[in-house]
């Protein structure tokens, strides 16, 4: 059973963010991506909780902003996914989940070493450039859950 409920289109929208935002991490990086965007569904945290489709996280406002810089900036995002990605994202759809971006709600690269709270969330870990950040404890249960 998938961690989340999705439609085909799904995979293609995931695996274009996936590799808009973590390409030149490779494979790895772009599945940690991918356990972001998934945990973003199934948290029902207050930044999150209004989430209900695979579209909504990947579109989803905050502060007058996308959640994803890909969505404004365009790059890669508006290419055409390939079929690698489209591989990778369909994994972390079904099942794939690992550490630093387990439970990780929110990534970013500071371009300098990963500071060890984001917002008030505490650091995970880091893969290459990104730096990984799960809700503070007793915050957002929900997505500690599938």
């Amino acid at each position: 059973m998938p961690r989340v409920k999705y439609i085909d289109s799904d995979i293609g929208l995931v695996a274009r963010m996936m590799r808009a935002e973590a390409e030149g991490e490779g494979n790895q990086g772009m599945l940690y991506v991918g356990n972001v965007i998934v945990n973003r569904l199934v948290a029902e945290c207050p930044d999150f909780k209004d989430l209900r489709t695979i579209n909504d996280v990947i579109y989803q406002v905050q502060g007058g902003n996308f959640s994803f810089e890909a969505v404004q900036k365009g790059n890669l995002f508006y290419q055409r996914a390939r079929a690698n990605e489209k591989r990778l994202a369909k994994l972390t759809l079904d099942y794939w989940r690992e550490h630093p971006a387990k439970f990780a709600l929110w990534y970013f690269n500071p371009y300098a070493p990963c500071p060890p709270t984001w917002y008030g969330q505490p650091f995970t870990g880091q893969f290459k450039n990104h730096c990984f950040y799960e809700p503070a404890p007793d915050t957002c249960e929900s997505v500690y859950r599938g």
